[in-house]
């Protein structure tokens, strides 16, 4: 296992307090603009809940995490929302999706994960769905807080996504420091 940070209670709890002032909201109105409301979305990797919150007002949407303290914290916090226990790279479901949203978790995966990951994100979207992930801008991988965490810059996510999804955007953006994110938009491919 790459990091166990997620899995602990006191990790989650830390976690939680750390991110209470971050959040996805111009990202998801971005996402606005390419997916309409009352789409059918999974978010990837829910964490504290706080973009499932923001999600939930334009989306039918299901969140996820892999990490069952997250899922706890989830489930209590939003007793009439809809989670699944899902790992970012099987993403083990039957349903299928019209969106799918992640902020800042995809990087936890190594590159041959992410390409699985795409993969498996094409079969359970349905046609023409859009997916929307974002990332660190950067080369490399490091270890950091005991996770392993994917740079990536905008010719090797053109890479990755390119077989199963047209490639709507992708674009830096701001979250501490000036273009340390990538912002990416892509619509299922129906043939690759």
């Amino acid at each position: 296992m790459k990091g166990d940070y997620y899995k602990t209670k006191e990790s989650v709890v830390e976690y939680i307090q750390l991110a209470k002032d971050v959040n996805g909201k111009e990202l998801i109105e971005k996402l606005e603009l390419v997916l309409p409301s009352q789409s059918s979305l999974l978010e990837i990797g829910s964490g504290p809940g706080t973009d499932w919150e923001i999600l939930d007002k334009p989306y039918k949407v299901v969140g996820s995490d892999n990490s069952n303290e997250f899922l706890k914290h989830l489930i209590s916090k939003y007793p009439n929302g809809k989670f699944l226990k899902l790992d970012a790279i099987s993403l083990r479901t039957n349903k299928k999706f019209d969106g799918i949203y992640s902020n800042k978790v995809m990087h936890h995966l190594t590159d041959i994960e992410l390409a699985d990951s795409i993969k498996r994100q094409h079969k359970i979207l349905n046609s023409n769905g859009i997916v929307c992930h974002s990332f660190w801008k950067g080369d490399g991988s490091e270890i950091f807080k005991g996770l392993f965490v994917n740079y990536h810059n905008k010719v090797n996510l053109m890479e990755f996504f390119k077989g199963y999804f047209e490639i709507l955007s992708i674009e830096y953006y701001k979250e501490f420091d000036n273009e340390d994110s990538l912002l990416l938009f892509g619509r299922k491919k129906s043939q690759h």
